[in-house]
């Protein structure tokens, strides 16, 4: 009983826990079922329908129509979505056209802000341009502009047979033989040339001479064929041949009946040219009234300084001279420290006609003969052999004529020039007359030193040397008194090398300019004229160089090196035209204040030029006390850079450009880099490239386009 009270009051909750279990295990495999089954069976049943042939069982296939929109709500969607698809294309598009708006707004509003600051520049160069104008009125109205008249003459209008000469032919001078009245500064100098053979002299003219003086008067710019326009007049009498010379009376009346002689000579010149050293003197016992000679050999009652024109000898009279032959600067000094040949056949002793020591004539009233103890010097200095001289005092072969009194020369030309080459200074020992100041041996003697680089010393101070009132011959020669023979030696030995070859090319550059061809020799003539009367020399001939076909046009950008400038602006870009500067600001100026400069450095006095690099220049305070027409001071006197001096448009100088030179070989890559790097480059008025090359630039090669001219040029 108790027993099965006892397991029937405990089977009770066991009972209770395996139904729980039951229901629990039946309705987890109820929940598999549905979760597994069901998906599978919805999944073929659905794949099964919208197979079907039938369009209308098809459920979530396309269909035609609204039949998708049949439910009201559904419809209202539908439209609701259309409208704001339709809302939002339109959107973007109202989007993408303001964005194109903004773009071109934005645009236009840097193309406002450029012309805005081109319209500042324009106005800023605008009132630049009425300041200048203002400033230049100024300028012209307060300048002073004389009548410029004719010069007054001094000689009577209409020949005049009674008009009296100077008391001598010695007293001539420009002052009162010169007619300055057919002379004015503007006249541009012409000269009219006699033809020689019209004449009966003109036969006995030195041919060579005859053929090389008429073939420089053909070519040069100051000759005219209009005598009444003429300032001087020019007629040739020498060098003439001795055998069939005239005689004295019969030459000054030929001379006297020339067509525009005008019974005086005045403005008339005389030249006399010397091709040998023997030359005589043969008109010194002719009456040239008024007239001026050229010759190489005066007496000192002949001889009118500051008229008449000692000359150079015509050595090389139809043959240029031949450069090749000439030595080297360098070394300066050679083998002989100095070299003499000569013979004097009629010593100033024996005409004296009386016999005295060398102390006696220094005392006495009668000129001492210097020549014997500089005999006795000379020879002493080559027997110490100190140094390599060479002194001969008696020639080798027949002496050259010579007059009385002076050294002859000897032996042919080229023997000479041998000697000269290896010496550096020549002994020019000059006639033992004073009265003689030069003599064309002494000039021949000359000549010769400076054609080969020996430095002249020339012994006697009171000779006349070619030119002697233009050209500074201390610069190229020594000119040491006689009495002083004696201390040539330790003068000529104390001279440094750099003061040596200073000289020797000065007396190259004298011969190169002067000496050397006829046409330098009749250039020079004219021009020592010129100067004296103080007209200006012919502006030099311009010559076009021949340019080098180049193709142009490639863009040329901008230096990224020389963009960024900070705050530096180097000032606007010109828009007008090239301005040209002026030119020939000194033509009466530079003939008056700069006469030895001209004559004594090259290019030499013959032509005027544009500009020159001696010219003056003005102290910075000078301009601001008005002593600088065209200055205009940065900032009304204040100074200043970078926006003052691009407010002043170019500084001091308005509208000053400038031209830009290269030289180049061969790098095309380089110039074309050189040259884009000048792209907009302020006052800039050209570029001139020298293409220092036998092999010209490549045919394909595109120039840059740098806003201004590119000039190519061989050099």
């Amino acid at each position: 009983m108790l027993r099965n009270g006892g397991a029937g009051n405990g089977g009770q909750p066991w009972l209770l826990r395996w139904s729980s279990r039951i229901r629990l295990t039946w309705l987890s495999f109820t929940l598999f079922i549905i979760l597994v089954f069901f998906p599978l069976i919805a999944h073929y049943y659905l794949t099964t329908i919208d197979d079907a042939d039938d369009a209308g069982k098809r459920i979530f296939g396309p269909r035609t129509g609204n039949e998708l929109c049949e439910v009201k709500h559904v419809q209202d969607l539908c439209r609701i979505r259309e409208s704001v698809s339709e809302e939002l294309l339109q959107l973007e598009a109202k989007r993408q056209e303001l964005n194109s708006e903004i773009a071109k707004l934005n645009l236009k509003i840097e193309a406002c802000k450029k012309s805005i600051e081109n319209a500042k520049q324009d106005l800023l160069q605008l009132k630049n341009v009425i300041s200048q104008t203002e400033h230049s009125y100024k300028e012209l109205m307060a300048q002073n502009q004389p009548k410029l008249s004719l010069p007054i003459r001094l000689l009577p209008d209409k020949d005049d047979v009674t008009f009296p000469l100077p008391k001598s032919n010695r007293n001539c001078r420009l002052h009162n033989c010169f007619d300055y009245s057919r002379c004015p500064l503007t006249s541009g100098f012409p000269v009219y040339v006699y033809n020689s053979d019209d004449y009966p002299f003109g036969s006995s003219l030195d041919p060579l001479i005859k053929q090389a003086f008429e073939a420089t008067v053909r070519t040069n710019v100051y000759v005219t064929e209009n005598a009444n326009i003429a300032c001087v007049y020019i007629i040739l009498v020498g060098e003439m041949q001795e055998p069939v010379m005239p005689k004295p009376t019969e030459l000054e009346q030929q001379l006297h009946s020339l067509p525009y002689w005008r019974t005086d000579g005045h403005n008339h010149l005389i030249i006399n040219l010397s091709r040998k050293s023997e030359t005589q003197n043969f008109l010194y016992n002719i009456s040239t009234g008024r007239a001026m000679i050229a010759q190489s050999t005066f007496y000192d009652v002949q001889y009118r300084p500051g008229f008449d024109i000692v000359v150079s000898p015509l050595v090389h009279a139809m043959s240029e001279p031949n450069f090749l032959e000439i030595p080297p600067q360098v070394p300066v000094k050679r083998k002989y420290l100095f070299s003499f040949q000569g013979e004097k056949i009629e010593s100033l002793r024996s005409s004296l006609q009386e016999v005295r020591s060398f102390e006696e004539e220094i005392e006495g009233n009668a000129p001492a003969d210097y020549d014997d103890r500089i005999i006795t010097t000379l020879k002493a200095v080559q027997d110490s052999k100190l140094d390599f001289v060479l002194v001969e005092f008696t020639c080798k072969n027949q002496p050259k004529a010579s007059l009385p009194t002076e050294w002859a020369l000897c032996g042919e030309r080229d023997d000479r020039l041998e000697l000269l080459k290896l010496s550096t200074f020549a002994l020019i020992i000059t006639p033992g007359d004073t009265r003689l100041v030069i003599s064309a041996g002494c000039a021949m003697r000359l000549f010769e030193a400076l054609e080969v680089g020996a430095i002249p010393v020339v012994l006697g101070e009171q000779v006349q040397l070619p030119y002697n009132d233009v050209i500074r011959w201390n610069e190229a020669a020594l000119i040491i008194p006689k009495p002083r023979i004696t201390e040539v030696h330790f003068l000529l030995r104390s001279i440094s090398d750099n003061d040596l070859l200073a000289m020797r090319r000065q007396g190259r550059f004298l011969w190169e300019t002067y000496f050397s061809t006829s046409d330098n020799v009749f250039s020079t003539v004219l021009a020592i004229i010129r100067t004296r009367i103080q007209i200006p020399a012919a502006p030099i001939r311009e010559e076009t160089a021949v340019e080098i076909p180049h193709r142009s046009g490639k863009a040329a950008g901008t230096d990224p090196n020389m963009a960024d400038n900070g705050d530096l602006d180097l000032g606007p870009v010109e828009t007008e035209p090239p301005y040209a500067s002026p030119k020939y600001l000194r033509n009466f100026t530079l003939t008056a204040m700069d006469i030895y400069r001209n004559w004594n450095s090259a290019p030499g006095p013959f032509h005027l030029f544009p500009y020159t690099p001696f010219d003056p220049v003005l102290p910075s305070e000078a301009k601001f006390l008005g002593s600088g027409t065209g200055f205009r001071p940065i900032g009304g006197g204040a100074g200043g850079s970078g926006k003052e001096f691009q407010a002043a448009l170019g500084g001091n100088v308005p509208r000053e450009q400038f031209t830009v030179v290269m030289l180049t070989y061969e790098r095309e890559e380089v110039l074309m880099n050189s040259l884009e790097r000048l792209n907009g480059l302020p006052y800039l008025n050209k570029v001139v490239v020298v293409w220092n090359s036998p092999k010209l630039p490549s045919e394909d090669l595109l120039w840059p386009d740098i806003g201004v001219p590119i000039m190519h040029f061989t050099g």
